[in-house]
């Protein structure tokens, strides 16, 4: 007679006695999920791998250092079996038969009365996995099937809608420097949920064109600003947008608060009442030198990197950086938005005492496919970026680093 399928279903075992027989590695990956579900866990066992010890002293669990005796299962709701000794395992497994708990058995899963399923998990969502016909139990493709499903979600390939009625909200998703692989899985999936999508620039625009046809997609750079400061007019079409249920994406390029302006849109949509939920980014000013082949920090050669704005130089009353400090630093200084204030800002330094033959490398269009990587000195880095011409987006480092990558190139010296 042919198997009946199992019955999934979804145990509550909070505050719920729970027994686990063993103390190695399968008790080590089922134990962390026991204590999430609250569970009040005995484990039975002479020894424990060092991480499921750590739970006991951590109070965790409870752990009594002896071999399985009959009666640890009578009070349990749901035991897992996982000694090392077969024949304490059909004992166990009687016993829990016997005393009708639900009960898994890692050694025979076709004596276990439960079974696991391969489980994920994504913003509030439990995915389970089992395989239903008799004989065709493969754990790694239930395991696969799972990932696929929770990755899916994730990065919003699989997109399920929420059909009640959400909160009005903005997310400000820092989309990384320009890639779209590099933007967070979070941030992809929020875009996937998205109804209006309000981008940058200087965002990863071919996650747009992922989109479905009926999300609206606004670029801030064409927002009509009338009377308003740009950044006032952005501010005011997300709150518009939110104010009528939407769900909407502020896509930045980056970090949204590293030179993003995310703050002072966060700060206008609190003062509206919208709420904002923040996705921070991989930011440009170390994925870009990073894709480049430039770490901003090595063993023996820099301690430290400072990331600074160069979108005005340093002879202008609004800026706000210490440029003579920053001379007198021997780590990485790393420039954003300051290609066209290169000259001066080269020439500041060197006046504040750093050296001429300091090495500068100019990455364009980081991790694009369009990347490219111009090398100089404090000395050259103005006349080099006229000769190549270099132009934004496009990030600028400036140390000794720059020579010890294996992408390095001798730069052009006075």
């Amino acid at each position: 007679m042919a198997e009946h399928p199992a019955y999934p279903v979804g145990l509550r075992l909070t505050g719920r006695r729970v027994v686990v027989l063993g103390g190695g590695q399968v008790a080590q990956r089922r134990l962390p999920a026991l204590i999430a579900a609250g569970a009040d866990v005995l484990l039975v066992s002479p020894q424990a791998t060092p991480s499921v010890e750590a739970m006991a002293d951590a109070g965790e669990i409870a752990w009594e250092r002896r071999p399985y005796a009959e009666g640890d299962l009578a009070r349990a709701w749901y035991a897992l079996i996982a000694t090392s000794d077969p024949e304490a395992n059909a004992r166990a497994s009687a016993e829990a038969e016997a005393h009708r708990v639900w009960c898994v058995r890692s050694d025979d899963a076709d004596a276990a009365t439960a079974w696991t399923p391969a489980t994920g998990h994504s913003e509030g969502v439990t995915v389970a996995v089992l395989t239903t016909e008799a004989g065709e139990r493969d754990p790694r493709r239930t395991a696969a099937i799972r990932d696929a499903v929770v990755e899916g979600l994730r990065d919003g390939t699989l997109v399920a809608p929420h059909h009640r009625t959400r909160t009005a909200g903005v997310a400000l998703v820092g989309g990384g420097p320009g890639d779209p692989d590099l933007i967070t899985v979070r941030g992809r999936r929020l875009l996937a949920e998205a109804d209006v999508v309000i981008a940058d620039r200087l965002g990863p625009r071919d996650l747009l064109a992922e989109l479905p046809p009926h999300v609206e997609v606004i670029d801030a750079a064409k927002i009509p600003y009338g009377r308003f400061m740009a950044q006032e007019a952005i501010n005011n079409a997300l709150i518009e947008h939110a104010k009528q249920g939407k769900a909407v994406v502020r896509l930045k390029g980056g970090d949204p608060f590293v030179f993003g302006r995310g703050m002072e849109e966060a700060q206008a949509l609190a003062e509206a009442g919208i709420a904002c939920t923040v996705v921070p980014g991989i930011s440009s000013s170390i994925s870009v030198p990073g894709a480049a082949g430039i770490p901003v920090t090595h063993r023996g050669v820099a301690h430290e990197f400072t990331v600074v704005s160069g979108h005005v130089a340093p002879d202008d009353a609004r800026s706000l950086v210490d440029w003579p400090a920053l001379a007198k630093l021997r780590g990485t200084l790393v420039v954003l938005m300051g290609v066209d204030k290169i000259g001066r800002i080269a020439e500041t330094l060197v006046a504040h005492g750093r050296s001429p033959d300091t090495p500068v490398a100019l990455v364009q269009e980081g991790t694009t496919a369009a990347q490219r990587r111009v090398d100089a000195t404090l000395a050259t880095v103005a006349e080099t970026v006229v000769a190549q011409d270099v132009r934004p987006p496009a990030v600028v480092v400036i140390g000794e680093v720059v020579t010890v990558g294996p992408d390095a190139t001798t730069p052009d010296r006075p």
